[in-house]
């Protein structure tokens, strides 16, 4: 590997720290390396072409931040914990400097992990964990649902979670959907508090396309990932679909991890740190 990205949480003092070692690191191993806050998603994003290889410190939003930065590129993502959970995330923070020599050498393995496209009239948005179309307001909303150009439903919900695999450990779980395989291509549209329509979730194929209409007068806010977040008139479409770009991910751990942390990660016992994001 010749040339290393590190984005970093800006917020997290400790974040910033590593951040600063690690480039002192690969400066000392000949690697020339760019370092920048996560949430400057613009000047990331100018400086990814050329890059082999992401290394990003935080938590499971930083991941986040970082897949939406380097798509379309699909330039190999690290994830370095300090966060809680870190369901995304591969490697603990104190780790990472003792790890990251193998890892350049050729260390490692990578995983694809499928991405959702949502399509707003003319402007489209990448989407690692989860669409959501949610309430404004502490009130039910109306929201038509078509799959494959067929009316499927109306949810009379507090939302809808439209989820990839990697999402349905997120928003969606917390919502009642299920736990799909890292590696699965399939697509979950699960309600949100649903009182009225389908109050279970959809599992669909992946060549599915979810057409999504605001009723009118309801007031409801169109979420990415939960951080890019843009309000929706009446009666405005967004359509979701699996998108053309992958997220994929430098894994030091063996294939089988998911099992075997899946578990441990539901019963919070990762990184104890109260830091999330």
């Amino acid at each position: 590997m010749k040339c290393i990205g590190i984005l970093y949480h800006p917020l997290l003092e400790k974040a910033r720290n590593l951040a600063e070692k690690l480039e002192e690191l690969l400066s000392s191993l000949g690697v020339s390396s760019w370092r920048c806050s996560a949430w400057d998603e613009d000047e990331a994003k100018s400086q990814v072409a050329g890059t082999d290889l992401i290394l990003s410190i935080g938590g499971d939003g930083s991941i986040l931040r970082a897949a939406r930065i380097i798509t379309p590129l699909a330039v190999p993502i690290l994830g370095i914990n300090l966060g809680r959970l870190g369901f995304i995330t591969d490697i603990n923070g104190n780790d990472v400097l003792s790890n990251l020599p193998d890892l350049l050498k050729g260390g490692g393995w990578i995983e694809e992990r499928a991405m959702l496209e949502a399509e707003l009239g003319d402007k489209s948005f990448h989407a690692l964990n989860d669409v959501v179309l949610r309430s404004v307001a502490v009130r039910l909303v109306n929201i038509e649902a078509e799959i494959d150009g067929t009316l499927t439903t109306t949810y009379r919900a507090d939302g809808i979670i439209v989820a990839t695999a990697t999402g349905s450990t997120g928003y969606s779980l917390a919502a009642g959907g299920p736990i799909l395989h890292p590696k699965s291509k399939e697509i979950i549209l699960q309600p949100i508090s649903c009182h009225l329509g389908l109050n279970h979730a959809l599992v669909l194929p992946q060549q599915s396309i979810v057409d999504l209409k605001v009723a009118h007068g309801d007031k409801v806010v169109l979420s990415i990932d939960g951080q890019v977040e843009l309000p929706l008139s009446d009666g405005q479409n967004v359509r979701v679909k699996l998108s053309s770009h992958v997220a994929r991910f430098l894994r030091t751990h063996q294939p089988t991890y998911f099992y075997s942390s899946l578990w441990q990660k539901l019963r919070g016992k990762g990184n104890e740190s109260q830091y999330k994001g």
